[in-house]
């Protein structure tokens, strides 16, 4: 039965992150059922690195996490290459990443338009081979927004994969 209730569970899961068996689900049930039909993978999901919230004012959100709410926050970054301002607030266990528009065809300016507060733009997600990973939704039918991974943030490949592929969440995934 508990078998049965995992089963439609897993395929109940997003097309997004269904590529293998969830490693929770496989220390829930020691049966291996779970996993029968379902392609091993070469690559695996990691950790949550950051939540990236767009801010219609940079320096008022910093003010928040850091003066009001006493969080650690990096300084101002410009990444014209994807056409925005980042701050980093610490949380011990990830991040929020504030994301702030870098010139007119900022996705960030376009987000802002239609969220006139702001709020959540996207989630990172580290994955222990980028390259596979890719390749792999690629061939699941899982649109990525650019052909080729980019340099993010922290130094790293970074790949947003289409949020019309990921019910409704736009997924950035990182090279861990």
């Amino acid at each position: 039965m508990a078998a049965s209730v995992l089963k439609v569970a897993l395929t109940g899961l997003s097309k997004c992150v269904r590529h293998t068996c969830s490693p929770m689900l496989r220390t829930i049930s020691t049966s291996t059922l779970l996993c029968q039909g379902i392609p091993g993978s070469v690559w695996k999901l990691g950790r949550l690195n950051h939540i990236a919230i767009a801010v219609p004012d940079m320096e008022k959100a910093t003010a928040l996490y850091r003066d009001v709410l006493g969080a650690q926050v990096s300084g101002k970054v410009p990444l014209p290459e994807h056409g925005v301002y980042t701050v980093f607030v610490e949380l011990g266990n990830t991040k929020l990443e504030l994301l702030h528009p870098l010139g007119e065809k900022s996705p960030i300016a376009g987000f802002l338009q239609k969220n006139k507060s702001g709020g959540m733009h996207h989630i990172c997600i580290e994955v222990d081979d980028i390259s596979a990973a890719i390749v792999d939704l690629k061939a699941r039918n899982i649109r990525t927004l650019s052909a080729e991974p980019r340099i993010g943030a922290h130094g790293k490949p970074v790949m947003f994969l289409h949020p019309k592929d990921c019910d409704g969440v736009l997924v950035e995934l990182e090279q861990a």
